[in-house]
């Protein structure tokens, strides 16, 4: 099979998840299909995707030397070992470590949508053709309520409002700035989990929204 990467993959991923969910039902035949599906697990380490992705492990932790031996690193790593190398770089650190407090950095100052090579969130959320049912559980939800005003706004100056690409996140103040709160536009959600992975104080839950809710774009 072609390498192919990216979408194609994540499709693929979500292809085998249907299948195992598929025969783990027929299996049941009328009973509760099992609470984990194994077979899923086991579908996934004999395919292409598995591969695809054990190729490209090294790239990105290659980074953690610096721009010049991760350039090197990686080279070495793609092109003669063609992702075959007999080592696996870590990262050392989850990504939600790693962001720093507000008053060590100063704001970036980013132009408006120009409507021709950028594009504001709500358009660009419209495109992607996302929905949610308005009567199903939020699927975006806080472990503690307080943390992120408290924490999140205290110290890191609300991250939630810029890392994620769909704006599900905003500070709602009074008129006069006071009573600062979070609101949560689940239905907004395009399901990139970047909030899952990227809060501070990992206080948000993402879990699977019912009915197959999300974005859905068409013409992929």
């Amino acid at each position: 099979m072609p390498k192919i990467k990216g979408t194609h993959t994540a499709m693929k991923s979500g292809m085998l998840a249907a299948e195992a969910a598929f025969d783990a039902i027929v299996e049941a035949d009328g009973g509760i299909p099992a609470a984990e599906l194994s077979a899923y697990v086991a579908s996934l380490e004999q395919s292409w995707v598995r591969r695809e992705l054990h190729r490209a492990r090294n790239f990105r932790p290659a980074f953690k030397f610096g721009l010049l031996f991760g350039t090197l690193i990686a080279g070495i790593d793609q092109v003669v070992f063609r992702g075959r190398a007999p080592w696996t770089l870590k990262h050392g650190h989850a990504d939600h470590e790693t962001l720093g407090h507000k008053d060590r950095h100063k704001p970036i100052d980013y132009p408006s949508p120009d409507g021709t090579v950028s594009f504001d969130i709500l358009s660009s959320v419209y495109i992607s053709n996302t929905n949610h049912e308005e009567n199903q559980p939020v699927h975006l939800t806080l472990k503690d309520a307080g943390v992120p005003v408290e924490i999140n706004l205290a110290r890191y100056d609300a991250p939630e409002q810029r890392y994620c690409p769909a704006g599900v996140y905003e500070i709602l103040t009074d008129e006069d700035g006071s009573n600062p709160q979070l609101r949560i536009n689940a239905q907004n959600c395009v399901h990139c989990k970047t909030c899952d992975i990227k809060d501070p104080t990992q206080n948000i839950v993402w879990v699977a929204p019912e009915g197959g809710g999300g974005p859905n774009y068409p013409n992929m």
